[in-house]
């Protein structure tokens, strides 16, 4: 057996990269064919059901607001229901039907439970779930003295993506529904100053690959991975406080709205509504894959070299009690006068 495993390694990455290169152009005009077909007989969400997870901000409200052009019913979900409000507004005027905003927490079962039951409650079913719930850090590993963040952050970007799935996932198998999962490259990409964050995504991922291929044709699921795009995750180390409620000390001011998030949005949803299994943004960054897989040296010396550190690495705060900054201002709000459906529930 070691002798075959031996001639294995020998002979099948060369040979696979041979039929890689002749099936590459074939394979390329097959995935164009697909692409225009799903283009032409896309998913028309038009009353349909959608409730997003993480809604309060960045890319989850950029989602919002993309399905709502789409005309479907709205459920928003997130911590910081007061910036809902605004959120729930905009959505309406930009045709929203309905829209529903719940508080909770999606790293507690019982909150999901309680969200997606709402949900059914008052529709009747559901199309989409929506996993846009992250927090990130721009902390070095190593400057982590306090210990105790680090199953939070597994809580928010992994177990924020599980729970709301599998309370959801009947219903789901009920309308032949869709999962729309927000990834990273980071879960493949080394990145400095993202160890954790990193190895949650790459959990995620691994999560819904597998359940893609338990759940067959029952429920689509779409990946959407993105490099750097902006966004609240990334504008600083953020401080602890009452179990899972995170709060921000920023490095700097970050919009959470920007030119590069509302294009990934319209990436994501119009992937969704197509029914493609990736979406992702930039795709170039897929190079960096083929050389993770066929020559790994080479891509850790690049990121050595890029990432090279020329002077005094700035010290984490996390685990600090320094004093936190308060959230951005409300948002604007578009001008129109209808009237709002508002749903509100607190755990």
């Amino acid at each position: 057996m070691d002798f075959f495993n031996s001639l294995l390694n020998f002979i099948v990455p060369p040979a696979s990269m041979v039929m890689l290169a002749f099936s590459w152009p074939t394979l390329s005009f097959i995935h164009g064919l697909e692409w225009l077909f799903r283009s032409l007989s896309k998913e028309n969400m038009e009353d349909k059901v959608v409730l997003i997870t993480g809604a309060s901000s960045a890319i989850g409200e950029q989602i919002a607001y993309e399905y709502a052009k789409k005309k479907a019913n709205l459920v928003l979900v997130a911590r910081r229901d007061h910036r809902l409000r605004g959120i729930r507004e905009n959505a309406r005027l930009l045709g929203a039907k309905t829209v529903l905003i719940m508080a909770a927490d999606v790293v507690k079962e019982d909150e999901c439970r309680r969200f997606v039951g709402d949900t059914i409650s008052y529709f009747g079913h559901l199309d989409h779930l929506v996993n846009t719930a992250s927090l990130g850090h721009t902390f070095y590993f190593d400057e982590a003295h306090d210990t105790s963040v680090f199953p939070h952050l597994m809580d928010i970007n992994f177990w924020g993506n599980v729970y709301p799935t599998c309370v959801s996932l009947p219903y789901l198998k009920q309308s032949q529904g869709r999962i729309v999962v927000n990834a990273s490259v980071e879960s493949w990409m080394p990145m400095p100053r993202m160890s954790l964050y990193a190895a949650a995504k790459a959990a995620v991922i691994s999560f819904y690959e597998s359940l893609r291929f338990e759940v067959k044709d029952e429920v689509g699921i779409t990946i959407a991975t993105h490099g750097w795009i902006g966004s609240e995750m990334s504008t600083g180390q953020f401080m602890l406080e009452e179990g899972s409620e995170m709060q921000w000390k920023a490095e700097r001011e970050a919009p959470s709205t920007g030119s590069h998030v509302e294009e990934f949005a319209k990436m994501i949803v119009a992937g969704a509504c197509r029914g493609d299994s990736y979406v992702k943004y930039p795709s170039w960054y897929d190079t960096f894959l083929l050389y993770r897989v066929f020559s790994p040296d080479v891509l850790s010396w690049t990121f050595r070299l890029l990432f090279a550190s020329h002077g005094t690495r700035k010290l984490s705060h996390t685990g600090t009690s320094q004093p936190l900054l308060e959230g951005p201002p409300p948002r604007k709000l578009l001008t129109a006068p209808p009237t709002a459906v508002q749903y509100q529930q607190r755990g």
